[in-house]
């Protein structure tokens, strides 16, 4: 029997060879497209959602959504972990490896792996099993956390540092593709605020896990069990990829003409030339150097030339630009730049505030800066409930904008004697509104897009973050240094600046004269304040740019773009 034509209602909104026979994706010019099997292709571009009805999807729900939640707040856990541990080890590596000229590359290799390839981890889980391309990453990162426990050279240490880092590149926009596929959209927020909220945690984690190895490097071996751990919370359930992704057997053609590695080859120059440009301008202070500026010359014609290829690919490009030109898009990646800058601004000068100012050890330092972060925590998961049950995530990002610029604003006043309710209570107002507005940019995008795009529209949130981190703890510690050179003569005018910059945080005490050192103190602290000046600007312009992110319900359903 013949089923009767489908009604307008009823016609699904992905094509394949079930709904017509022979099926055959055709180019412009009637030519086939692709030489595979009809049954395995599935046409995604950026106005079509090959997703199927809303009363079709399959979700997770009890025990296997707490297991999956479970799993990726761990990897994301340990992502963050990874890197506030590594700030630890660095000075007794130093003294180990004699490599204090290594230094500005054992978190720079990291940050330098994990950008070139976020935008390719993106294109793959686009392409591929969102489970088991997770599953390949978090390896890679595993693998990366062993050489790094047993490296035992400097030159080891940075390549070990390089490998988690390729493998970190896929795990934070891999995890939220897992639960943007594993729950409905209004059910997502909270999601999405436990994990982002529990793995602040890992920023503190370092300090206070590192105390407990006798040699730091074992650190990083804490990364096994826990690997071992999500593993068995991953493999045995089955994470539903709510867009048709190709069999095995068309790895390899989907490798060739699916994951646009030509574009892949010049974007990572160009990512890599900017991101070296600021590693040696930061720390050779030579802006104006012909190296820097051959640098960041080489960067921007790479990446004219990248633009240009991307948009000759269209809907295939790695990074289609099509998609980032819509307002709710780029506004967000600007949202979610300034919002990791003003969290890893608290996460970097809190604790130089709390060493070099109360000279509290890196353990209590930890301990000291856990109010803005459990308070981050709290308001991420309440306002992804509250985001779920209203429908509208913009109130909060307005909020969060205002919040951490007022927060910022009071943390930029902090001196060697604020109390400890004032800067306990400044730490909460601003980790509150991190809280609400971190996870705003990715709620936005997902309500933006298809179901189809989600994992590529992450990757590039995820790049534009590590970019972020990149150019503002730059900018950062330009702020900070060049207020320690104007503000030490001024307070403590028998002191040359350079020594107290070469002291670092915790060698300011011995550096100088019982009666220079209260001078200084204040020099520091007035220098750590600017930094947050500058958070508190962030600040506004999450604000400004949150207008563009939209006032929508995330409760309603998308409406289907036409085929």
């Amino acid at each position: 029997m013949i089923d009767p034509a489908p009604t307008p209602a009823e016609t699904p909104l992905y094509i394949t060879s079930k709904h017509i026979p022979d099926f055959q994706p055709t180019s412009k010019d009637g030519a086939p497209e692709d030489s595979c099997c009809p049954e395995d292709i599935e046409k995604k571009t950026l106005d079509e959602d090959s997703s199927p009805k809303n009363g079709e999807r399959e979700y997770l729900t009890g025990l296997k959504l707490l297991f999956v939640l479970s799993g990726v707040t761990l990897v994301c856990f340990l992502v963050m972990l990874d890197t506030s541990i590594i700030s630890t080890a660095i000075p007794r590596m130093t003294s180990e490896f004699h490599s204090l000229s290594d230094i500005g590359w054992y978190g720079s290799s990291y940050q330098m792996a994990s950008a070139c390839l976020q935008p390719l981890a993106g294109r793959v889980f686009f392409n591929f099993n969102t489970k088991w391309t997770f599953m390949g990453f978090f390896f890679v990162f595993e693998l990366g956390s062993l050489l790094c426990g047993i490296a035992n050279s400097s030159k080891m240490f940075i390549i070990a540092r390089a490998v988690a880092g390729m493998g970190s590149a896929g795990l934070m926009n891999g995890a939220l593709t897992i639960i943007s596929s594993c729950v409905p959209l209004p059910k997502s927020p909270p999601l999405i605020g436990i994990m982002m909220g529990f793995s602040q945690l890992g920023t503190i984690g370092g300090p206070l896990l590192g105390g407990a190895f006798t040699d730091l490097l074992e650190g990083f071996y804490i990364n096994l069990p826990v690997g071992a751990l999500v593993a068995i919370f991953l493999s045995f359930i089955k994470i539903p990829d709510q867009v048709a992704k190709p069999s095995i057997r068309l790895a390899l053609d989907t490798i060739l003409h699916k994951l646009d590695l030509i574009g892949f080859v010049l974007f990572s120059p160009a990512a890599l030339q900017l991101l070296l440009a600021l590693e040696y301008g930061k720390n050779n202070n030579s802006w104006g150097s012909a190296t820097v500026i051959g640098l960041f010359s080489g960067a921007a014609a790479t990446f004219i030339v990248f633009l240009l290829w991307e948009h000759r690919q269209g809907d295939r490009a790695m990074i289609p630009l099509r998609m980032v030109a819509k307002t709710q898009v780029w506004s967000s990646c600007i949202v979610i730049m300034a919002i990791f800058a003003i969290v890893l601004c608290s996460s970097y000068y809190l604790p130089i505030y709390f060493q070099a100012i109360k000279n509290d050890s890196p353990t209590m330092s930890g301990v000291s800066t856990l109010p803005g972060i459990l308070s981050q925590l709290l308001v991420a998961v309440a306002s992804g409930v509250l985001i779920g049950k209203m429908g509208y995530y913009l109130p909060w990002t307005i909020f969060g904008g205002v919040s951490t610029s007022i927060g910022s604003g009071l943390l930029s006043t902090l001196n060697p004697g604020t109390h400890i309710g004032k800067w306990v209570g400044y730490q909460i107002l601003s980790g509150a509104g991190r809280g609400a507005a971190f996870q705003t940019p990715l709620i936005a995008v997902q309500n933006t897009l298809p179901q189809a795009q989600v994992s590529i529209a992450m990757s590039i949130l995820m790049f534009t973050q590590t970019l972020s981190g990149a150019i503002f703890l730059t900018a950062a510690s330009t702020v900070f240094d060049s207020g320690l050179n104007s503000l030490v003569p001024k307070h403590a005018p028998g002191v040359d600046p350079q020594t107290i910059i070469l002291a670092g945080a915790t060698g300011i005490q011995n550096a100088v004269s019982s009666g220079d050192l209260s001078g200084v103190l204040v020099a520091y602290s007035k220098s750590v304040g600017y930094v947050f000046i500058m958070s508190a600007a962030l600040g506004v312009l999450i604000v400004v740019f949150s207008f563009g992110m939209g006032w929508k319900d995330i409760r309603k359903a998308k409406p289907v773009p036409p085929m």
